[in-house]
């Protein structure tokens, strides 16, 4: 009896205890981050975290990862899906965060105008010397991959090319399109949606000029780690069961991307097809190119940082997996380094499902509590029972 009564008290002072209210939640306009729009669009944030205190879960769209990052400066985000490269720039800023999950590997490409792509199936990157390339603003996964790709290619990413910084992905498609750039280097499912508009060619992913390079990660503000990591973990667990339920429902994460970015189905589900992209949740796969992109952004800002006194940002300064191990370990699984799909040509044909998986995908320690406070009732019940006809 002491026993259930215990439980009760630990599961109803986790829900009784004063919480955040508020967890706002940054994204981007991009697949990379469907897991993000399919738990909003299932519920499953507020579903989950509502039991910490919180109130409500607000999205908030940033075209890209740069002002995203200065949204969670200021503290008007609390967590993030987003680019790893940009957080590592606002670490170099003073940003108090770390990276908790992944998110996804690869999934950006280079398109080129139409008539530049046989020129660049010869050449590579060579092909764009002297050439106009858009992408998102400096400090951003693409402007950091883009940089060190025309650098290991012998180009001066300031000098050879002209590196164009878009506000946003529909810029970008308009930059191209309208032949005010050659060459644009962008996340899926903007690449696909240049092609389809008739734009631009495709002429590289992301996969082949890194192989496997870390892109969106899950980013929470310091504070909310060091004060209410319960909480955390359990955004964690959300997060791995939306991206655990994306990768087996494909056609239902473009058909809620769709709806959410207003955009047509068929051409997310080419996108989702023919993109090098793997949606993720394991942090440490992204920690050895993470820690490359913290060099190459010190790199290009050397002489800035050092006035300063900003040293390079290390692994441990970036990177928080504790709480993800710690979930980890309540799955009872071991996360698997991601391999590269072989990508198709043809999109899936939509379909529509009605599977719907628990919000917390294990049982976490209040749910053992009680199913052990249940059988020490039980047990106890029948034992008095015994007695009673004894």
């Amino acid at each position: 009896v002491f026993v259930f009564f215990l439980s009760f008290s630990v599961v109803s002072a986790a829900e009784d205890d004063e919480g955040p209210g508020v967890i706002v939640i940054g994204y981007q306009p991009s697949t990379h981050q469907v897991a993000a729009m399919v738990a909003a669009e299932k519920g499953w944030w507020l579903q989950d975290l509502r039991r910490f205190g919180v109130e409500d879960v607000k999205l908030n769209e940033f075209a890209t990862g740069p002002p995203e990052m200065d949204a969670m400066l200021i503290g008007d985000i609390d967590v993030a899906y987003v680019g790893t490269a940009p957080p590592i720039a606002a670490m170099y800023e003073g940003l108090d965060a770390k990276i908790v999950a992944g998110v996804q590997v690869q999934g950006s490409a280079i398109v080129v105008r139409r008539d530049l792509a046989d020129e660049y199936r010869e050449k590579g990157i060579a092909a764009l010397k002297g050439c106009k390339i858009g992408t998102y603003p400096a400090g951003s996964i693409q402007h950091t991959i883009l940089s060190k790709y025309l650098a290991d290619n012998g180009m001066d990413p300031e000098k050879d090319v002209q590196i164009i910084s878009q506000a946003s992905p529909s810029e970008a498609a308009s930059a191209i399109g309208s032949g005010s750039v050659d060459a644009v280097f962008l996340p899926s499912p903007w690449p696909a949606k240049i092609e389809s508009e008739g734009s631009g060619v495709i002429v590289e992913w992301s996969g082949d000029i890194w192989k496997n390079h870390a892109c969106c990660c899950l980013v929470v503000r310091g504070e909310l780690i060091r004060e209410n990591p319960e909480l955390v973990k359990q955004i964690i667990r959300t997060h791995i069961n939306a991206t655990e339920y994306v990768k087996k429902h494909p056609e239902e994460a473009a058909e809620i991307f769709a709806k959410w970015q207003h955009e047509n189905v068929s051409v997310i589900l080419r996108s989702l097809n023919i993109s090098d992209m793997q949606w993720i949740h394991d942090p440490h796969v992204l920690i050895d190119s993470g820690v490359e992109y913290a060099k190459v952004i010190y790199d290009l800002n050397r002489k800035r940082y050092e006035a300063r006194g900003i040293h390079l940002l290390q692994a441990d300064d970036i990177f928080d997996t504790s709480l993800y191990d710690e979930v980890i370990a309540e799955f009872n699984v071991t996360p698997t380094t991601p391999t590269t799909p072989a990508p198709t040509t043809a999109p899936a044909t939509p379909t529509t499902t009605t599977a719907t998986p628990t919000a917390t995908p294990v049982p976490g320690f209040e749910f053992w509590i009680v199913m052990i406070s249940f059988a020490a009732v039980i047990v106890y019940m029948r034992g008095g029972r015994r007695n009673e006809g004894a």
